[in-house]
């Protein structure tokens, strides 16, 4: 099974829409927004028959409506979240606080750790635990274009993950 990851989009329908043509492209099962939408109007082209959406809150999602916008077509999981596909455990963080980042990528208790805030592609091997960073929008001391990822969970290492630039 394939899964998208997407963060930090900023109301950039543009990119969104790139997001969301790729993930269709690409037939992933599930998409994984790793926060910072920011408005409920960025949420909706997400609303796809192509693939589930899931969400998490970040630091700039600054209009409690986007949770109520998400929960008709996907799944909010509030400021952090965990889910398993394919007996492969999920947890999401959008990441603004490091030390709850690393606790969840220490814990031993996920296969997967995905999250964004950063800005910066990352792919890290921690124990048992891959740790995904898909990038976002380009901001300065950060990635240059943006980018998402995609996730083949049916393979167990860094190399199921791939990470594409749409601008």
């Amino acid at each position: 099974m394939k899964l998208g990851i997407v963060a930090d989009t900023h109301d950039n329908l543009p990119y969104v829409e790139r997001a969301v043509e790729l993930f269709e492209r690409e037939s992933v099962e599930r998409v994984v927004h790793c926060g910072d939408i920011v408005a409920p109007f960025s949420a909706t082209p997400f609303d796809s028959d192509a693939f589930e959406f899931y969400a998490v809150r970040g630091n700039n999602d600054g209009e409690w409506a986007l949770a109520n916008v998400i929960e008709e077509f996907g799944t909010y999981l509030g400021e952090c979240g965990r889910f398993s596909v394919d007996d492969t455990s999920i947890a999401v963080y959008h990441g603004t606080n490091k030390l709850l980042r690393e606790a969840l990528t220490k814990s031993g208790e996920y296969d997967y750790v995905f999250h964004g805030h950063t800005h910066c592609r990352l792919i890290e091997d921690h124990g048992e635990t891959i740790v995904v960073n898909p990038g976002g929008l380009p901001i300065a001391g950060a990635d240059d274009s943006f980018s998402v990822a995609v996730v083949d969970i049916s393979r167990s290492s860094r190399e199921a993950v791939t990470h594409h630039e749409l601008g």
